[in-house]
C-alpha cells in the first residue's frame, strides 16, 4: 500500500494518465505501491508497473534490474508494464506489445482556433452539456453498442466497462455528456483531474444512433474549459491509437511528446525472468 503523502507526492510529480492513483487501482482492483521511483498495482496474480520514474530519467537496463526483484519477491504469474523503451534483455519475451505515442495539447499559450470553437457552438444549438459525477443506463447501453459496433481491441473494450469502477469513487472523476433535445445522450468523454499539472481524457465516444455532428467537438471544448477551471497546464490526450484518433486530436493542437511501450510477460516459473535476463538463478 501507499500512504496520503506518498499518494499526493505522485500525483505532485506525475505525467502520464498511469501515475493517477485512484484511476490506475480502481480500474485495474489493484493494490498500489512504490518500488525506487517506480508506480506499480498488484491486481490478484497479475504485476501492473508503470515504467515512468517519478524523478529522474528512464534508464533500460535499471528498470529490467527492477523487475527482476519484483518478480522473485511477488512470484506473480503475470506481468504488464508499460515504458518509454522495453530494455533490450526483454524485447523477445513479450507475449503480447503495443507500441504508440502518448499526446498531449498545451493549454498555457494556446488559444482554441476560432474554427473549432464555431464548430462547437454550432453543436451548442442542439445540444445540452452536463457535468457528471456517474454514469447511467444510457452510458450502459451506449457502451455496449459501441464495443458491439467497433469490436474494439480487448484492453480498451476492458477499460470503457471498468469506469463503472471508476467514476464516482474516484473524487477526480468527471463525466462530461452532450444531450440532445429529444434527451438522448448524444456522446460522452469521462476525465480524470487528480493529478496536479495535467487534466486526462480518460475515454470517450459518440454515438450512431444519435448522430449529432459537432458532439466530440463541443466535449472537447467543454474538457478544455474544464480544464483551465482547475488550473491545468495541459490536457493528458492518452495514445494515437489509430489514424482517426490521432488526426481528431491534432486538430485539437494535440502533439505526440512521449513513447510508449506495452509489454506483457508470462511468468510462470521462478527460473523464468533469470533467463530471459541473463541472470543465473540463485539456488
Amino acid at each position: 500500500m501507499i500512504s496520503e503523502t506518498q499518494e499526493r507526492e505522485i500525483l505532485a510529480r506525475a505525467y502520464v494518465p498511469e501515475h493517477a492513483v485512484g484511476l490506475m487501482t480502481l480500474v485495474s482492483g489493484g493494490e498500489p505501491f512504490l518500488i525506487d521511483d517506480y508506480f506499480c498495482c498488484r491486481s490478484g496474480e497479475v504485476l501492473i508497473v508503470v515504467g515512468y520514474p517519478l524523478t529522474g530519467s528512464f534508464e533500460p537496463s535499471a528498470f529490467a534490474v527492477i523487475l527482476q526483484r519484483l518478480i522473485k519477491k511477488l512470484r506473480p504469474n503475470s506481468v504488464l508494464f508499460i515504458a518509454p523503451e522495453i530494455p533490450g534483455s526483454l524485447a523477445g519475451s513479450c507475449s503480447e506489445r503495443e507500441s504508440d505515442s502518448y499526446y498531449r495539447l498545451d493549454l498555457t499559450d494556446k488559444p482554441v482556433p476560432g474554427r473549432l470553437r464555431r464548430i462547437a457552438e454550432r453543436a451548442r444549438e442542439h445540444l445540452r452539456v452536463e457535468r457528471a459525477d456517474h454514469l447511467t443506463q444510457a452510458h450502459r447501453g451506449f457502451a455496449e453498442r459501441f464495443v458491439a459496433r467497433v469490436k474494439p481491441p480487448k484492453r480498451v473494450e476492458q477499460l470503457m466497462f471498468s469506469m463503472w469502477s471508476y467514476v464516482g469513487r474516484s473524487p477526480g472523476s468527471l463525466v462530461l455528456n452532450a444531450w440532445d433535445l429529444q434527451g438522448n445522450l448524444a456522446a460522452f468523454y469521462v476525465m480524470d483531474l487528480t493529478t496536479a499539472k495535467f487534466s486526462t481524457y480518460v475515454i470517450g465516444c459518440h454515438s450512431k444512433q444519435y448522430y449529432a455532428k459537432g458532439a466530440s467537438d463541443l466535449l472537447f471544448l467543454e474538457m478544455i474549459q474544464v480544464s483551465l477551471e482547475h488550473g491545468k497546464q495541459y490536457i493528458h490526450l492518452g495514445l494515437g491509437v489509430n489514424k482517426g484518433i490521432r488526426q481528431f486530436k491534432e486538430k485539437w493542437g494535440g502533439v505526440a511528446f512521449l513513447n510508449y511501450e506495452l509489454c506483457a510477460l508470462a511468468v510462470r516459473k521462478p527460473s523464468f525472468l533469470d533467463a530471459i535476463l541473463g541472470f543465473r538463478a540463485r539456488a
